[in-house]
């Protein structure tokens, strides 16, 4: 069984520490008779909890950084197995 791993953990993190105060003021002004303000830190929130995840999605993760690090040349390796040759 494969579980979740490192960086989704991190994203999950970043996004429920930013969600969550807006989820806390959302749910507190709806209590207090604010719905238009309220449902509108709620989707926010919202917003803000996903965010994380849509980043790393747009930018790609640490994978993507390492092979364009390395260059065009090692994933050509990777899919083969063997350097390419010239000539």
């Amino acid at each position: 069984m494969n579980g979740p791993g490192i960086l989704w953990m991190l994203q999950v993190a970043a996004g429920l520490s930013m969600a969550g105060p807006m989820y806390i003021v959302g749910i507190e002004l709806l209590r207090t008779g604010s719905p238009a303000v309220g449902v509108g830190f709620l989707a926010l929130g919202t917003v803000a909890l996903f965010f994380p995840s849509y980043l790393v999605r747009r930018i790609g993760g640490p994978r993507r950084w390492i092979r364009s690090l390395l260059g065009p040349s090692s994933e050509e390796e990777e899919s083969t197995g063997q350097p390419e040759r010239q000539g």
